[in-house]
């Protein structure tokens, strides 16, 4: 055998070829084959230790650290007490001797190795570990090595791994406890040394200080050094009423020069360590006020200015110090945030929260103070911006989790709070922060609300408190958003590139501003209409004044304002208008309903100056008009005049009210019918191809807005209605797109369709209105309707193709009609049945013909799909039935199978929309629909369920098992039955007799070989459905359940609970299990506990006892699963520590 000395050059001569760049895949994997067969010898722990004390190769250290990972953390129980002292022996004194000279992942991988051998064996076996771990941050030379060790020990031990036992994970997180006050008082006093060692620097050799352009702050650090937190008891009023007073203490912090490197180093690793600390410790008294006082300190350097804001004749010319110093800044607020992100606070510890809270006000105040060293003055424009969102993200914290505990406190400075939250708002220096400053507003605003609806008895004088601020918020919010005021800025915002949301950036913009401003609405209406009412006003008379400045000219019309200038400020002023549009249109619920009288009079000037706006943009015409500015003002014209009807759409809600309300008032009738009138005849003559679709979008929504919503009953006298109908009957409107067809055809056809409101039933002229819109639909559909004979399509490909334009093009049309009537009145519905009777015997006639073509039957299932979900009781149980008994008939196992296999998705598609069409089916409760439940249930598992069980087919599986679940939910009584008559001779036998078992139990079959798939979603939704069929019907208690399969669900869904497949849905999966057991709580202790351990694989016989042992036969639910997951991580630890490493050497 090889020596060590000549397998260690030959293991380095390998890790060299291994990373050489000119080395092929085919050696790297000879040489890592190679590898893995050393590192599963028995003895490899002895050589890599040799390697490792004998190399200064790096591949090599890392690939010794490597195999000693794999013994430590998978064989160590194995090992021999002398094995594991000599490891653990070896190991530190390698740390120890070389932490400096190994590269920090190297450093990092033996400080894993040792933490994770503390984790075992602390401190039964390994007494020193802590002890020796807190030795080492008290010295300078080893300082860094220890704060390294105490994160790791952090990491590793308070959320252990599964390799560990359940009362090992209980023992280690009490010793942790014990430890924490010990660790947090050390990284306390090195960040406290760290401060005072830098503050001599300052009084000896001081370099040029960062806070330079900043006199006030550098006079207040020659006052006193009183600490910001003492030990004495807090005084609640004192510092409440001081909460915005500069610590005399925090100005001394901020004077400091940037650290040296290695200075810098030290504090990074102990911010980073405490934050993670404070992730899982508890809030007490462990975490004390000097602590956080220091914490506070390195916040506070975040307020400086950052290096990369500082010209050259600022920068430190010290090259040993460090210029990143606000990275610090960052850090420390990190540590601050997962504090404040508890939301339990015990009481002792809401003395500490006032005083953090003093503390990052504080740091507030100077955060938005002006700068002496920018143009704007805008002092966070020349912060980093990391630190920025950690400050935002401390302000939703407080915002959110803590503002209760102290807003009602009279002391309190919530509005100086609020004040200095403003200016923080609108000084963010990106958008993306000044949104997340609007989340806070949110959150506040929400806050505010709850507080006024739940104490209506005050809610006048907690608006009267607040109102000023809110106020000034809206009006700095609108201003924001305004080109008049902003311009520079918000051109800069992307109009163009839509995002995942299929928004631009400005539409994001301007949806998050607006909706701050609509919940302000919420709390003052009448002011906050007032505000925004203002700016429209100007801008719309602005935009009404074009008109004297439209000339004729040989290119047709002109716009007669040529000055740069004007022409600028036209954009702007076009852009403010459309914008106000959408924040008037938001504000509509504000008139509706209870407040419909009380501001009638402002909503009834609105909807005029809305209605005139309109009308004016209709007759104008603004966008066909030649500027001088054509690419931007042409644009501008278009949004505008699209949102003019998007905003009428929007208040078409008032006029609906206005409309009912007018037909008790004579006097109101007429004119708010010539409002109708004016607005309808005003937008019909849109409809034409030259109009820009943006324009056509907004028209087409605003009429389908009034005819549904408004619903007059005049509308068909018009003269321009009737001409639209005449138009969409001879296909005049074809060249539009199709979502804008759609719109329309719906338009024409609702006004058919729905009721009139205020209206007697027997004045609604249902006849003429049904016949009517039977001649609409078939005129809309005629070259359909010649579709009738399918005989001449049938094994004509040709002509099949020649006609599936035009069956998808009427298909989509007829499954809109029919979706958009769904929630009707049942008239309506009966009308637009049989104005549709014809075509849907044409497309069951079709069926058949496009069998074959998935693209045709998906539009083709889709429309049976929303026949049966809104006309079903329209269409009968005879046309039900023929229909069902069709798709049952053509879809064999073998088309069935050819369509989900098909190359494009629509196959599955078609397969979706069928199950979806059977779940509606088995839901009717009438006798005549359970006549089919056999055929479904048999298509379903002896047909579908065989393709797509082992197929990754999520879609259809969701659906599938919606349909089974629907199945048994609303037809129990076709599997179990109990007669009545039995019961009442003989009440204590059980009389529940069982049907159809055979069904019952494939169902059930396919519900439990879901469980041992990977789709989350199906895990759940069959979890769930198993829990309300037991809910519901008492499923586990069922004598065929009971005996067959009770005990192979608990298995299936232990061994996942075992393997750790379904992680997210494991107390879903633990309450399921309690629910089984406790149908018979003896037996699973008894019969299935005992069952399940002995085919338990990787464990032994004393093991065994031990896990049947722990499992206490508690019958409380809290309990029981308590015992689940104990008995389910030791279970996976004991498989882990037999795990035993194969014999065999191998040398290089």
């Amino acid at each position: 055998m090889a020596s060590d000395q000549d397998s260690l050059r030959a293991l380095e001569t390998l890790m060299s070829e291994f990373f050489d760049g000119r080395t092929t895949n085919e050696r790297k994997r000879q040489i890592e084959e190679l590898l893995n067969n050393f590192s599963q010898q028995r003895d490899a722990w002895k050589h890599s230790l040799f390697f490792l004390a004998h190399t200064n190769n790096e591949y090599v250290m890392m690939f010794c650290l490597t195999v000693m990972d794999n013994l430590i953390n998978k064989q160590w129980i194995g090992l021999g007490a002398s094995d594991k002292m000599e490891i653990r022996g070896t190991l530190n004194s390698f740390l120890l001797s070389h932490h400096t000279r190994v590269p920090s992942y190297i450093r990092n991988k033996l400080c894993k190795l040792v933490v994770d051998i503390g984790r075992i064996d602390w401190p039964h076996f390994y007494p020193e570990f802590f002890t020796s771990m807190l030795q080492l941050i008290q010295q300078p030379e080893t300082v860094i090595l220890g704060i390294v060790l105490i994160q790791m020990t952090s990491e590793e031990l308070a959320c252990p791994r599964e390799d560990l036992s359940a009362a090992r994970k209980e023992e280690l997180n009490r010793l942790l406890l014990q430890q924490v006050p010990t660790m947090l008082s050390l990284i306390s006093n090195t960040l406290e040394a760290t401060l005072d060692k830098h503050r001599h620097l300052v009084s000896a050799t001081p370099p040029p200080s960062p806070t330079q352009g900043r006199s006030a702050a550098s006079a207040s650090s020659k006052s006193g050094t009183v600490a910001l937190f003492t030990s004495e008891p807090v005084q609640h009023g004192a510092i409440l009423r001081s909460m915005f007073s500069s610590p005399m203490k925090q100005a001394q912090s901020t004077c400091l020069p940037p650290l040296d490197s290695e200075s810098h180093h030290i504090c990074v690793l102990s911010l980073h360590c405490l934050s993670h600390l404070f992730s899982w410790i508890p809030l007490s008294t462990t975490i004390t006020p000097n602590l956080l006082s220091t914490i506070f300190h390195f916040a506070a350097f975040g307020c400086e200015v950052s290096q990369r804001h500082k010209t050259s004749s600022h920068s430190n010319p010290n090259t040993s110090f460090t210029t990143d110093n606000e990275s610090l800044g960052v850090l420390a607020m990190c540590c601050i945030n997962e504090l404040l992100a508890k939301i339990c606070v015990p009481q002792e510890f809401e003395d500490f929260l006032l005083q953090m809270f003093q503390q990052t006000f504080y740091l507030l105040q100077r955060l938005t103070k002006e700068s002496t060293t920018t143009s704007s003055g805008n002092k966070l424009e020349e912060l980093e911006e990391s630190y920025l969102e950690k400050f935002t993200e401390f302000l939703r914290l407080f915002v959110s989790v803590h503002l209760r505990r102290f807003e009602e406190n009279n002391n309190f400075p919530i509005l100086d709070f609020l004040g200095l939250l403003f200016k923080y708002t609108f000084k963010q220096p990106s958008y993306d922060g000044y949104f997340a400053c609007l989340d806070v507003w949110g959150i506040f605003l929400d806050y505010l609300t709850v507080k006024i609806e739940n104490r209506t008895i005050n809610s006048s004088d907690i608006i009267i408190r607040y109102k000023e601020a809110l106020l000034l918020l809206t009006t700095h919010i609108l201003q924001k958003l305004q080109f008049r005021y902003n311009q520079s800025q918000l051109e800069e915002l992307d109009d163009e590139a839509l995002d995942d949301d299929s928004e631009t950036e400005w539409m994001q913009f301007l949806r998050i501003s607006l909706e701050l401003v609509a919940k302000v609405a919420d709390i003052l209406p009448a002011e906050v209409f007032r505000i925004v009412i203002e700016p429209f006003l100007e801008a719309l008379d602005i935009y009404h004044g074009l008109e004297r400045f439209l000339v004729n000219g040989p290119q047709g019309r002109k716009l007669n304002i040529a000055a740069e200038n004007e022409c600028r400020r036209l954009h702007c002023s076009l852009r403010d208008l459309s914008s106000l549009f959408q924040a008037l249109g938001r504000l509509v619920d504000h008139f509706l309903g209870e407040y419909f009288a009380e501001r009638f009079h402002d909503g009834e000037v609105l909807v005029g100056r809305l209605a005139r706006a309109c009308i004016y943009s209709s007759k104008l015409k603004l966008y066909e008009v030649n500027t001088f500015a054509q690419n931007v003002l042409r644009s501008d014209f278009i949004v505008a005049h699209a949102q003019a009807l998007a905003a009428m759409k929007a208040f078409s809600h008032w006029i609906s009210q206005y409309y009912v309300e007018a037909h008790k008032h004579p006097e109101q009738r007429q004119k708010c019918n010539e409002l109708i009138s004016t607005v309808v005849e005003s937008i019909c003559p849109l409809f034409q191809k030259q109009v820009p679709e943006k324009i056509l979008h907004s028209v087409t929504h605003l009429l389908l807005s009034i005819v549904t919503t408004i619903r007059p009953s005049f509308l068909l006298q018009l003269p321009t209605i009737q001409t639209m109908y005449n138009n969409a009957s001879q296909g005049g409107y074809t060249d539009f797109s199709k979502e804008v067809q759609l719109l329309l055809y719906r338009s024409l056809s609702h006004y058919l369709l729905l009721p009139w409101p205020s209206i007697p039933e027997t004045e609604q002229d249902w006849v003429s209105r049904s016949t009517h819109h039977e001649t609409f639909l078939k005129q809309l559909t005629k070259d359909y309707m010649q579709l009738k004979d399918v005989t001449t399509l049938v094994g004509n490909k040709t002509l099949q193709e020649q006609a599936k334009p035009c069956i998808k093009k009427t298909l989509k049309l007829l499954t809109d009609q029919v979706e958009s009537i769904t929630n009707e009145v049942v008239k309506s519905k009966a009308i637009c049945c049989q104005s549709i009777h014809d075509q849907t015997q044409i497309t069951l006639a079709l069926f058949p013909v496009y069998l074959h073509q998935p693209d045709v039957l998906e539009d083709m299932l889709a429309f049976f799909l929303a026949l049966f979900e809104g006309l079903r009781v329209q269409l009968g149980v005879p046309f039900t039935q023929q229909t069902i008994q069709t798709f049952i008939t053509v879809f064999t196992r073998e088309q069935l199978s050819e369509t989900i296999l098909h190359d494009s998705s629509a196959g599955c598609r078609v397969v979706e929309r069928f199950l979806k069409i059977l779940k509606l089916v088995v839901e009717e409760p009438g006798s005549a629909f359970k006549a089919l439940l056999p055929g479904i249930i048999t298509i379903c598992m002896e047909q579908i369920y065989p393709i797509i069980a082992e197929r990754s087919s999520p879609d259809i599986k969701l659906v599938f098992f919606q349909l089974l679940f629907r199945l048994m939910q609303y037809n129990w009584r076709y599997f179990f039955k109990t007669s009545v008559v039995n019961i009442l001779k003989n009440p204590s036998a059980k009389t529940e007799q069982s049907f159809n078992e055979a069904h019952f139990t494939s169902i059930m079959q396919s519900f439990g070989q879901s469980f041992l798939q990977s789709d989350l979603s199906i895990f759940r939704h069959n979890l769930e459905a198993l829990e309300t069929l037991n809910e519901k019907w008492k499923l586990y208690q069922k004598k065929t359940f009971r005996n067959v399969m009770q005990y192979q669900f608990i298995n299936v869904l232990i061994q996942v609970l075992v393997h750790k497949t379904h992680d997210l849905l494991q107390e879903e999966i633990a309450a399921t299990v309690f629910n089984m057991a406790a149908v018979d709580f003896d037996g699973f202790y008894s019969t299935f506990l005992p069952q399940f351990l002995r085919a338990s694989e990787g464990i032994d016989e004393n093991q065994r006892a031990v896990l049947r042992e722990n499992f206490t036969r508690d019958k409380d639910m809290p309990s029981f699963v308590g015992n689940l997951q104990r008995f389910v991580n030791d279970l996976r630890y004991y498989r882990l520590c037999n795990t035993s490493l194969p014999s065999g050497s191998v040398t290089f």
